[in-house]
């Protein structure tokens, strides 16, 4: 996909008036972000996280498992939870939960996600108050606190 067709779809996404729009139900929302704080301080350090109607976005850093080896014998360091592991946990997770109040079966959330690794400060200031604004952006709200699903750590 190019730049322009990225951008476009981007703004398609965020918008939240379109595809799949399950997270409109308050109980499903309710149930992804009460998952998201589970893991918080677990498996992750969770930063920030944005609820929309049709895609979430959070941001978070992976923990040290507790209790683990370094990776390998002659590796020194803490062996880290992945990111794959993570996301299968939550997305598998708040799938079951949310057809389960939904009282139906199959697919909730799409194969794919975009992640995108933080390289420093700046840029993780840049993404969280992208994550934070996408409300304001579709217009559903004026202020970015005004949306219920929005999280800041302090």
């Amino acid at each position: 996909m190019n730049v322009a067709g990225s951008q476009k779809f981007e703004s398609v996404l965020d918008g939240g008036s379109c595809g799949p729009l399950g997270l409109q139900d308050e109980r499903l929302a309710d149930q992804v972000a009460e998952s998201l704080h589970y893991r918080d301080g677990n498996a992750y350090r969770l930063d920030a996280f944005s609820i929309m109607p049709n895609h979430v976005h959070v941001v978070f850093k992976p923990l040290p498992k507790k209790d683990s080896a370094p990776p390998c014998p002659n590796e020194v360091g803490e062996a880290y939870h992945s990111l794959a592991t993570i996301m299968q946990s939550l997305k598998g997770y708040t799938a079951h939960e949310c057809n389960r109040l939904l009282q139906r079966e199959g697919e909730f959330w799409a194969h794919e996600s975009y992640d995108h690794f933080v390289r420093d400060n700046e840029e993780w200031q840049r993404i969280v108050e992208y994550v934070l604004k996408n409300p304001v952006k579709a217009g559903f709200v004026k202020e970015r606190r005004q949306w219920k699903w929005n999280y800041r750590r302090d």
